[in-house]
């Protein structure tokens, strides 16, 4: 199975790199990057081919493609792919606008390709575990769920995170779509309803996005939901996010932590002086082998487009909630 990295440009592009080359019976042909600086680096760190055109890296007669480009750059990405007869693995959110996304869409339809959503949280371990709790019913009728998902400012690894052309928004594009997705994986629910309140809290005067987000949604089977999608952690914190949550029904409730399998680091020398290196299962692995999976069983991936379509939804239903101070209904 021949894949392809289109852009180098998100911060999940190297994660996606190392298991693509360590992959049974995957060629990882090269990537594909406008960026010089990006593409020799790339080339010059892991010996992989650097194609500064994305047509000459499609070309090479690939089955699939994995897009990182910046949030607004990925459409014209997947359709050239789509063009070509390649599947598509595509970083979330997977654009900055219903139109943009829509039309990836069309273009995958049209080609015969199949497109996958990177949600790679639904494969860490203890998040499926809570899964099947709920779809088995011990929490009895769901009533509510408390969610966050922090980081530090992704800007200080890859600037375009704080442009807002580039990525059509700023901790609200970037960490709602996470959440949004595991609770309607959980439920099997849609989001009916969206209320947000977003600011600048965190790098005052020196981004034009939002840094700072608290996110209320009501689902159409009655469960009540907030989000707190910040960019809360400072560059000095040991680890570079959280994602929690934190889920109440009549039976019971259940909290669940998708990075609390880690070892306390100290190191003097190091950038971080405390840090938390995980242990646990590689969700991102387990993401690339269902892609993988999925093209070899010529068959729809466990994420789809609509996956990435109804989070992008909600991500931009917060935004114009918090732009006229209102509920948003989501029909």
């Amino acid at each position: 199975m021949r894949v392809g990295i289109m852009s180098f440009a998100h911060i999940h592009a190297e994660d996606y790199l190392r298991h693509l080359l360590t992959s049974k019976g995957v060629e990882l042909v090269g990537i594909s990057d406008a960026d010089r600086h990006r593409g020799r680096e790339v080339e010059s760190l892991y010996g992989v081919r650097w194609f500064a055109r994305h047509q000459d890296l499609l070309s090479q007669g690939l089955d699939g493609v994995v897009v990182c480009s910046e949030n607004a750059r990925r459409c014209p990405l997947v359709e050239m792919a789509a063009e070509a007869g390649a599947h598509v693995l595509c970083e979330k959110p997977i654009e900055v606008t219903l139109e943009a996304a829509e039309a990836m869409q069309k273009a995958c339809l049209r080609s015969g390709v199949r497109f996958m959503t990177a949600f790679y949280m639904r494969f860490e371990p203890s998040i499926a575990r809570v899964k099947k709790l709920v779809g088995r019913g011990e929490l009895g009728e769901l009533y509510a769920v408390n969610g966050i998902n922090h980081s530090e400012n992704p800007k200080e690894h890859r600037a375009w995170f704080a442009q807002r052309d580039l990525a059509g928004g700023g901790a609200i594009m970037d960490h709602t779509v996470h959440l949004v997705d595991l609770l309607r994986w959980y439920m099997n629910a849609e989001v009916t309803e969206v209320y947000a309140e977003v600011g600048n809290l965190f790098d005052r005067g020196e981004v034009d996005v939002d840094t700072a987000g608290l996110v209320t949604l009501t689902f159409d089977n009655g469960v009540f939901a907030s989000i707190d999608c910040s960019w809360s952690r400072p560059a000095n914190y040991p680890r570079w996010g959280h994602l929690k949550m934190e889920l109440f029904g009549e039976r019971g409730a259940v909290s669940v932590d998708g990075f609390a399998q880690s070892l306390t680091v100290y190191d003097r020398s190091a950038p971080r002086p405390v840090s938390w290196h995980g242990w646990g299962a590689d969700p991102t692995k387990l993401l690339i082998e269902e892609f993988i999976a999925s093209v070899r069983e010529e068959r729809d991936p466990a994420i789809t487009w609509r996956d990435g379509y109804e989070a992008l939804r909600v991500a931009l239903a917060c935004y114009a909630s918090a732009e006229h101070g209102l509920p948003v209904k989501l029909v």
